[in-house]
C-alpha cells in the first residue's frame, strides 16, 4: 500500500494531484485544513492537506468487501484480540489490518451504543433521537424534544426528513429564546472570564479588531491576567498591532486607575486571570480584582474541545457572576456542538461567539440561532 501526503489551496486542486499521482483507484485516509505563516495569529495562509492511500495489487473495494464476517461480532463479547487474529486471516499488510480494526472497533461501538440507548421511539424519530445522543446533545434533552414533536404529529405519519426539520426547528427556537447571536455591547467594559486554555486573550483580540475596524470604534484593552507573563506579551502585542493602548492591571487599585483612564474610549476589552476553575479561592480573588457589576458585561469563555460534562461543571463554577452570555471556542476541533443546548437550557443565557480557528480578526462568527442549529444537527439545509 502506498502513502502520501498533498497539499493545495482547495480541495478540487488536492483531489487533481492525488488522481494524477495514485489514479482513480486512491482513497482519501484523512482531510483538514491546516495553517501557515503569519504573525501572532494574523495573516495565516491557509490549505487542504489530504492524506491518501492506493493498493497497487488489490482495490481499495476489495479491502473493505474482505471483512464479511462483521454482521457476527457480538456486542461487549468480541475481545480487540479476537478482533485482531480475524482480520490477520483476511488482509494482507499491517496497515491494511490497522484500518480494518479500527472499522470494526467503530461498528462495534455502534453496536454497544444502541443497544445500551434503545427508545421506545417509532423509527424515524428514535433515528433522531441517536443522532441527537451522537452529537452530544444529553439523553434528557434529546428524549425531550424528540417527545415534543411525536406530541406534535400526534397520529399522522411523516417521514425522517420532516422529524428532523420539526426538531431543527425547535432548537433553532432555543437559540431564538436566550437571545444567541444578538451581539451589540451594551456596555463601556467587556470582561472575560473563564479557565485556563479556552483562548481568552486571542479571542479579546478578536473582538477589539472587530469593534476598531467593523464597528469604527475607539478601543483599549486591560489585563489582569499577571499570572501568565506568556498572555501578558501576547495581548501587549497584538495591542501594538492593532495600534490601541493596554493597561495591566496587578491590583484594584491599578484596574480602577485603568478604567479611569480609558473612561473616554468607546469599548474597553478586560483579559482576566483563567487558572483553576475548580479552584473557589479563585473566583472570589476575581470578584474582588473585577467589579463585576458595575457598568460591564461579563462573558464566560468556553471550550467546545472539553468533555460535555466538563463544559456544564464549568458553567456552574461560574454561576454566582453576573454573566450576560457564553463565548465558545475551537469550533473547528469538535464535530460535535450539542453541548450548547444543555448550556443554554440550563443557563437561560445565549451564544453571543464561537471562534472557529487563531486568525485575527477572521475566526469568529455570530452564534445565530441557525447557525448553532444548523452545526447541532450537522447540516447546512437551513444556513
Amino acid at each position: 500500500m502506498k502513502l502520501k501526503k498533498y497539499q493545495a489551496k482547495t480541495m478540487p486542486e488536492v483531489m487533481q494531484q492525488v488522481r494524477k499521482d495514485l489514479g482513480p483507484e486512491a482513497v482519501i485516509l484523512n482531510s483538514k485544513t491546516i495553517e501557515s505563516g503569519g504573525f501572532m495569529g494574523l495573516f495565516k495562509k491557509k490549505h487542504i492537506e489530504v492524506v491518501a492511500a492506493v493498493d497497487r495489487q488489490s482495490t481499495p473495494r476489495q479491502i473493505k468487501k474482505q471483512p464479511k464476517p462483521v454482521a457476527t461480532i457480538q456486542p461487549k463479547h468480541t475481545s480487540d484480540h479476537a478482533l485482531k487474529t480475524f482480520i490477520a486471516k483476511e488482509t494482507k499488510t499491517e496497515k491494511e489490518q490497522q484500518l480494518v480494526l479500527e472499522e470494526l472497533r467503530s461498528l462495534r461501538k455502534w453496536m454497544e451504543d444502541s443497544t445500551e440507548q434503545k427508545s421506545d421511539f417509532p423509527a424515524g424519530y428514535d433515528r433522531i433521537y441517536h443522532e441527537l445522543i451522537e452529537a452530544d446533545v444529553s439523553k434528557e434533552t434529546s428524549k425531550q424534544l424528540v417527545e415534543e414533536i411525536l406530541n406534535k404529529n400526534g397520529d399522522h405519519d411523516v417521514v425522517y426528513e420532516e422529524i428532523k426539520s420539526d426538531v431543527y426547528e425547535r432548537i433553532e427556537n432555543v437559540f431564538y429564546e436566550t437571545a444567541s447571536g444578538v451581539m451589540s455591547f451594551q456596555s463601556k467594559f467587556v470582561h472575560l472570564v473563564g479557565p485556563t486554555g479556552v483562548g481568552k486573550t486571542t479571542t479579546i483580540a478578536k473582538l477589539a479588531a472587530k469593534s476598531l475596524m467593523e464597528d469604527k470604534q475607539s478601543v483599549a484593552l486591560i489585563t489582569t491576567d499577571t499570572y501568565r507573563i506568556a498572555a501578558i506579551e501576547q495581548l501587549k502585542t497584538y495591542a501594538k498591532i492593532l495600534d490601541i493602548p493596554i493597561e495591566v492591571c496587578y491590583t484594584v487599585e491599578d484596574y480602577q486607575m485603568a478604567r479611569l483612564k480609558f473612561q473616554d474610549y468607546d469599548r474597553v476589552f478586560v483579559d482576566t486571570a483563567g487558572r483553576n476553575f475548580k479552584d473557589e479561592k479563585y473566583i472570589r480573588e476575581l470578584g474582588r480584582i473585577v467589579d463585576l457589576s458595575k457598568d460591564i458585561e461579563t462573558y464566560l469563555v468556553l471550550t467546545l474541545t472539553a468533555k460535555p460534562k466538563d463544559v456544564l461543571s464549568i458553567y456552574q463554577q461560574f454561576d454566582n457572576i453576573p454573566l450576560k452570555g457564553f463565548i465558545l471556542t475551537k469550533a473547528d476541533e469538535t464535530d460535535t456542538l450539542g453541548v450548547v443546548l444543555d448550556l443554554v437550557k440550563t443557563a437561560n443565557i445565549g451564544v453571543s461567539f464561537v471562534t472557529t480557528g487563531q486568525d485575527v480578526p477572521d475566526d469568529i462568527t455570530r452564534a445565530t440561532p441557525e447557525y448553532m442549529a444548523s452545526k447541532i444537527m450537522r447540516t447546512t439545509q437551513h444556513e
